[in-house]
């Protein structure tokens, strides 16, 4: 029989403690040797190990520095003159490794270790005059392996988190202990994985590895876990508060990270809107806007009352600009919540001043980027009024054309020629779908005029240079058809003519 004690040692037929540097003394006895109360006197003191006809007896807290019987030299990993098994990792590939531990090493961390090595196990194979464990794993598996056996002669926090390297690093290695049953390694991994960042593609791998690994690595997983609806909420507002809240340009970076999130949170894609709007999110939302749209209106009339002042000389022309971004991006969420009316109407309402305020605009100012934000908005604007979604009187309908169809068809061609020079045009191209759902909107909303407007809107754009832009081709022949079937058309139907 042979003894394994940590801080223990068992002299003749005496039986005392004695500290032995933080290790093991192996000391062959006879079994007359051990007292019949050992286990009594040392049950507070020791853990207790059984495993064929050794007894392994470790102190707690002992450290995990292993000492052999006769030379005091450390044990370690690989060490054949001291080793009594060989963990044989096998690949389908035909990687061969052949690692030389210790038994007591194995059985104290490892269950699946401590399952194989017990006489409960039917079978132990014999390699190089040692029991033999063989363990077959995935090629990509393999170096893990002999990362976690390495780790079972010094595991501490420091030494696993060393180990892992990186994410990528700590999965392998947790994927590992998890199949072995190594609790206090997988508890590293554990708390490693749950405190670094990840990049996107390391999340992925998490996402397929963790959820079958059991509670314990549940902590892995908190910061994907879906957040209550209240929560949700309590972001969106302070998020749309900030977003419309014009602040300093030193800040145009995060308020636009805002900005986009906010829409992206009421996009439906592959998965449902985070949000679903209430009348109260609706109603706070409008308020933000609203303010917004009111701190435009109030620089729109310093612009055009303040004629002498040059707008690139006052420095408003970034406000300016800024403002028509943020409105730009006011619309896409507007339309979203379906509560555009009441934007539409201000923006009607301010159309006569925002020509006004880009016609006295310096000679020398560039402004070209602040047009296209301006025709943007006027064809997010137009559509609903186009399509019937917005319902608006005549009067007002006829006042959007003859206000943004001269404008639009003077900007499309500053547009183009500016998107031809190169790099610093790029900045000014807009979405060439959206100039075709501008020139559609216009044909829609000028058919749906009386038909002397109509006739009064196709002569000017008949006369107009800009003829190519927007192309009223498909109103001016449907006008015409109406006009010369007219008579006959309303006759046949007993209808009196105006």
């Amino acid at each position: 029989m042979c003894i394994l004690i940590g801080h223990v040692c068992l002299i003749g037929k005496s039986f005392e403690k004695r500290v032995c540097d933080g290790g093991f003394w192996v000391l062959p006895i006879e079994t007359s040797f051990v007292p019949s109360n050992w286990k009594e006197t040392f049950l507070n003191d020791v853990d207790l190990f059984t495993h064929s006809s050794c007894l392994l007896v470790h102190l707690k807290e002992t450290e995990t520095l292993l000492l052999d019987n006769k030379t005091r030299a450390p044990c370690r990993i690989g060490d054949r003159s001291t080793s009594d098994v060989v963990v044989r990792l096998r690949t389908q590939e035909g990687r061969d490794e052949w690692v030389y531990c210790h038994s007591y090493v194995l059985i104290s961390n490892s269950k699946y270790f401590s399952d194989r090595l017990s006489e409960n196990w039917p079978t132990c194979q014999i390699l190089d005059s040692r029991n033999c464990v063989e363990v077959y794993c995935q090629e990509s598996d393999l170096d893990y392996h002999i990362n976690v056996l390495r780790l079972f002669y010094d595991i501490n926090v420091c030494s696993v988190t060393d180990m892992c390297h990186g994410v990528r690093n700590a999965l392998g290695v947790l994927r590992v202990a998890n199949e072995l049953g190594c609790p206090q390694i997988i508890a590293s991994c554990v708390d490693y994985l749950e405190a670094v960042s990840w990049e996107e593609t390391e999340e992925e791998e998490i996402l397929r590895t963790i959820p079958g690994m059991g509670s314990q690595a549940e902590p892995i997983l908190a910061r994907l876990q879906p957040v209550n609806t209240t929560a949700i909420v309590r972001i969106f507002l302070a998020a749309i508060r900030f977003a419309t809240s014009s602040p300093c340009p030193s800040l145009t970076d995060l308020k636009t990270s805002a900005q986009e999130q906010l829409e992206y949170m009421l996009t439906e894609d592959d998965d449902a809107p985070l949000l679903t709007a209430d009348d109260q999110i609706k109603s706070e939302v409008s308020e933000c806007i609203n303010s917004l749209f009111t701190r435009f209106t109030s620089l729109l009339e310093s612009l055009v009352c303040k004629t002498e002042e040059p707008v690139s000389e006052t420095g408003k022309l970034q406000l300016f600009q800024s403002y028509l971004t943020d409105l730009s991006w006011a619309c896409q969420i507007l339309v979203k919540l379906e509560i555009m009316r009441e934007f539409i109407m201000k923006w009607m309402e301010a159309s006569d001043n925002i020509v006004k305020a880009v016609d006295q605009a310096s000679p020398e100012a560039d402004i070209l980027e602040s047009r296209l934000k301006i025709v943007e908005i006027t064809a997010k604007i137009l559509e609903p009024i186009a399509y019937g979604t917005i319902i608006l009187p005549t009067a007002k309908r006829l006042k959007m054309v003859k206000v943004w169809l001269p404008f639009t068809r003077i900007v499309k061609p500053l547009i183009d020629a500016a998107s031809a020079d190169g790099e610093e045009g790029l900045a000014l191209k807009m979405d060439g779908e959206l100039w075709q759902s501008l020139e559609s909107a216009f044909v829609s909303i000028i058919l749906a005029l009386p038909s002397g407007d109509q006739a009064e809107i196709l002569t000017g754009w008949l006369q107009n240079e800009h003829i190519r832009y927007p192309d009223l081709t498909e109103a001016f022949e449907v006008w015409c058809y109406r006009s010369k079937v007219a008579k006959r058309r309303l006759a046949s139907f007993g209808v009196s003519i105006v």
